[in-house]
């Protein structure tokens, strides 16, 4: 396939006068939906400005390629549009651009669209091609002068230099957030540039349909040095005892000599860690990193809790009450044994929840230290009594896994001043000695005023009357269908978990409000598909019924393409319903004691009849809002 026929001609605009980068957005857009390259434009728009956020598509020397991949573009393509006394699109350089593509990829996009797409990428990395691109006086030209490029591309691509044998040896990988712009233009960069002097490259590029020529072992152990030019987390062990550069694809695309004259000092590169923190962190808000690193240490949590928790429920299920209420889970052999393997799994939450948020921060040294805060979170420990007093439970992990990760950090600072030769010993012994120590003192400091908040809130909850019950179902309901999967779905979840680990009526409430509430968006949408099909596209009909298995697994995400597709209507419709679900559990005291399962733990559910009740009402409510709120659907 070639580029030309990726770009309709009626989608390239020559000679425009444009006054800012956002009428310049708009017009290429416009492009794309007048060529019928779109099913979305507000979609594509949101794609093309969310790129925008994590830093400008103008890459300098006068060329913008704005790029998005999204659900919003119905085929692939390419618009253009030159303008000869150039636009400020807060370009990398300061300079105006003048020559800019649009670049739309549908999710899913064939690996044959992407690649073509790169090589688009690659041969505007020729100035002096991109200055007869804005020159041209026709379409027809400006075409004509795309395909003979692409043909002198195609027969002369970048080879090793004849003295391939005696040539310094580089390997390198490229990768930006999409995947399809920056991430070949840097490649493009690096490998003319090793051309020119004389050195022998290899390059992974990490694009949008996956790595492209992926570097294999024996390349990296041949290498002299490697390259990674990245905006975005790469796997960085394969570099391990390797000398390594780490830039951007900035630094790749504008100053590429640079990074091949860093490589000739470059410290030998050491793996600690599972993820090592790319150029990207530093772009992200104070609040994104805080959750990213919060997601870390609740995802690796969670299979303890549902695994652990099921295993209790079922050891609530199998025993007998009545033989000693105050032994309930144990009373029987079979019931003791379920309850204590489920328990062995849940007292691994608290230490796993803060070992992985102190890992997300400060890498594998911080695991260690982050296990043992949380471990002393959970036992309570204190300066008077060591033993533990009152446990700080969920809150004091949370405390102790981001106050693990930075104290590591603060040790990694003050360690750097250490001699070379200590280098060896510190991942071993001076960060998990100095960081226990540390965590140690920190927790019994703290364990007394959250161990006194959590009995605080305990109380409270325990003491709500049932306005305030029902007043936090809807809370708790209306946010699982929030953002389904996202950072408040998320909180009241992890609410929900640690409520469920006090083992206590109230906690067993809570659990089965946040279930219910989830539970509901699928349904909801799975009936109003039924019920009101003219109000959805043939394909959101297709998919509904779906959402019903999605739904009664509590699978929250299943609603998400609906919701995405039209959130104003959508998202308050369901969040109404899943907040009287929420409602009607905590009113009809509807209790849950496993974490997750949907209908496959009704069983383990307290007061199951209601509880079903409560998950008709919200998932009708939410149906009909559908039916009133939603515009009748154009396909």
């Amino acid at each position: 396939m070639k580029i030309s026929e990726f770009i309709d001609p009626k989608g390239i605009r020559l000679q425009v006068e444009l006054a800012s980068q956002s009428e310049a957005i708009d017009q290429l857009i416009a492009l794309h939906d007048s060529v019928g390259n779109l099913n979305d434009v507000k979609g594509f728009k949101d794609a093309i400005l969310a790129r925008e956020a994590k830093g400008s598509t103008a890459i300098g020397n006068g060329i913008a390629v704005p790029h998005g991949k999204s659900a919003a573009v119905k085929k692939a393509g390419v618009v253009a549009m030159t303008c000869p006394a150039g636009v400020d699109y807060k370009s990398l350089d300061g300079k105006p651009s003048n020559l800019l593509f649009m670049i739309a990829a549908p999710d899913g996009a064939a690996d044959t669209h992407l690649e073509v797409l790169s090589k688009l990428m690659t041969i505007l990395m020729d100035q002096a091609f991109c200055q007869k691109l804005v020159g041209a006086k026709s379409v027809e030209e400006f075409l004509q002068f795309i395909d003979e490029k692409e043909a002198e591309k195609d027969g002369g691509a970048v080879s090793t230099p004849k003295s391939a044998a005696s040539a310094k040896k580089i390997v390198a990988v490229t990768a930006c957030p999409t995947g399809i712009a920056h991430t070949f233009m840097a490649a493009e960069a690096l490998e003319l540039k090793a051309k020119e002097l004389g050195i022998s490259i290899r390059v992974e590029k990490d694009g949008s349909g996956g790595a492209k020529d992926p570097l294999t072992e024996e390349e990296i152990a041949d290498a002299d040095a490697v390259i990674v030019a990245c905006d975005k987390n790469i796997e960085m062990s394969q570099f391990d005892g390797k000398k390594v550069v780490i830039a951007s694809t900035k630094d790749a695309i504008h100053t590429p000599q640079k990074l091949f004259e860093k490589a000739d000092t470059a410290v030998v590169y050491h793996h600690t860690g599972a993820v090592t923190k790319r150029s990207d962190d530093g772009n992200e808000s104070a609040g994104r990193k805080v959750y990213k690193h919060l997601m870390n240490g609740v995802s690796h949590m969670l299979p303890f809790v549902i695994g652990g928790g099921i295993l209790i429920a079922i050891a609530f299920l199998l025993d007998d009450y009545e033989i000693d209420p105050a032994n309930f889970g144990s009373n029987t052999p079979v019931a003791a044994w379920f309850k204590t393997i489920g328990g062995a799994a849940f007292d691994f939450m608290l230490p796993i929840l803060a070992g992985f948020i102190a890992m997300s921060i400060a890498d594998r040294p911080g695991l260690a230290v982050g296990f043992v805060g949380g471990a002393l979170a959970k036992t309570g420990a204190t300066f008077a009594n060591p033993g533990g007093d009152v446990s700080s439970a969920f809150l004091g992990a949370l405390v102790a896994g981001f106050a693990a990760g930075y104290i590591v950090l603060c040790l990694r600072k003050l360690f750097d001043k250490l001699p070379k030769s200590l280098e060896g010993i510190k991942p071993v012994l001076l960060y998990p000695l100095c960081g226990i120590l540390i965590i140690g003192a920190v927790m019994c400091l703290i364990n007394p005023v959250v161990g006194a908040l959590n009995t605080w809130i305990t109380g409270v909850l325990s003491g709500m009357g049932s306005g305030s019950a029902v007043a936090l179902g809807i809370l708790l309901g209306a946010m699982m269908a929030t953002d389904m999967g996202g950072p408040l779905n998320k909180a009241a979840y992890v609410f929900g978990t640690a409520a469920l680990a006090q083992q206590n009526e109230i906690g067993w409430m809570i659990m089965a409000a946040v279930m219910v509430g989830g539970m509901v968006p699928p349904i909801a949408i799975a009936l109003a598909t039924l019920i009101f099909p003219k109000k959805f596209t043939e394909s959101e009909r297709k998919a509904g019924p779906v959402n019903f298995i999605m739904g009664f697994s509590f699978i929250t995400e299943g609603a998400i393409p609906y919701a995405a597709a039209d959130p104003l209507r959508v998202i308050p419709s369901l969040m109404v319903g899943s907040g009287v679900a929420g409602a009607l559990s905590m009113a009809f005291k509807c209790t849950l004691r496993a974490p997750h399962g949907g209908i496959f733990v009704f069983p383990l559910v307290g007061n199951w009849g209601q509880y079903l009740i409560a998950l008709v009402v919200g998932s009708v409510v939410s149906c009909i809002l559908l039916g009133v709120l939603k515009k009748k659907a154009e396909g």
